[in-house]
C-alpha cells in the first residue's frame, strides 16, 4: 500500500494528526510566524510537526489533479440546481460536467465535476456550505484528482 492516499473523517485520528494540520494551516495563513511559535500554539513538538508534516494533509492541500466529484441528491424545486452551480462558482470553481438524472418521488440525482485549482475555501467546508442550501437533501463527495 505505498504512498496510497486515503480519506478519513478527523473523529477517528488521533489528535497528533489534527494538531499538524493546524499548525500547517496557521503558518499558511500566517497567524504565527514561524514553526517554533505555531508547535506550541497547537501543543505539539517541532520534531513531530516535522515527522508528519509531509504525510497529513487537508482534503484542498492534497488535491493534485484539482478534480472534485460530489454527488447530490436535491428536491424537485425550481432553483436548487442553480443555486448550487452559484455556490461553487462564488468560491471560484469551475463546472466540468454534471449529469442529473429526472426526479423520483420528488428528488433527483445529481453529479457535478469541478476544477477546484481556484477554490477559496477548503473542500469540505464547501461541501458543509452546499448542505445548507434548500432543496438539498444529500452532498457526499465522491472523488479528487
Amino acid at each position: 500500500m505505498n504512498n496510497k492516499h486515503l480519506i478519513i473523517d478527523t473523529k477517528i485520528l488521533p489528535e497528533v494528526f489534527i494538531k499538524v494540520v493546524k499548525l500547517k494551516e496557521l503558518l499558511r495563513t500566517g497567524k504565527v510566524k514561524d514553526i517554533s511559535e505555531g508547535v506550541k500554539q497547537v501543543g505539539i513538538s517541532r520534531s513531530t510537526y516535522y515527522k508528519y508534516k509531509d504525510c497529513v494533509f487537508t482534503l484542498s492541500e492534497g488535491i493534485t489533479g484539482h478534480k472534485v466529484t460530489i454527488g447530490l441528491v436535491l428536491a424537485h424545486e425550481a432553483g436548487t440546481l442553480s443555486k448550487i452551480l452559484d455556490g461553487i462558482a462564488l468560491r471560484k470553481g469551475n463546472i466540468l460536467t454534471i449529469n442529473q438524472d429526472i426526479p423520483i418521488n420528488n428528488a433527483a440525482s445529481v453529479t457535478i465535476t469541478f476544477d477546484a485549482s481556484k477554490v477559496e475555501t477548503e473542500i469540505n467546508d464547501l461541501i458543509e456550505e452546499l448542505k445548507t442550501i434548500k432543496g438539498v437533501i444529500r452532498v457526499d463527495l465522491v472523488a479528487v484528482e
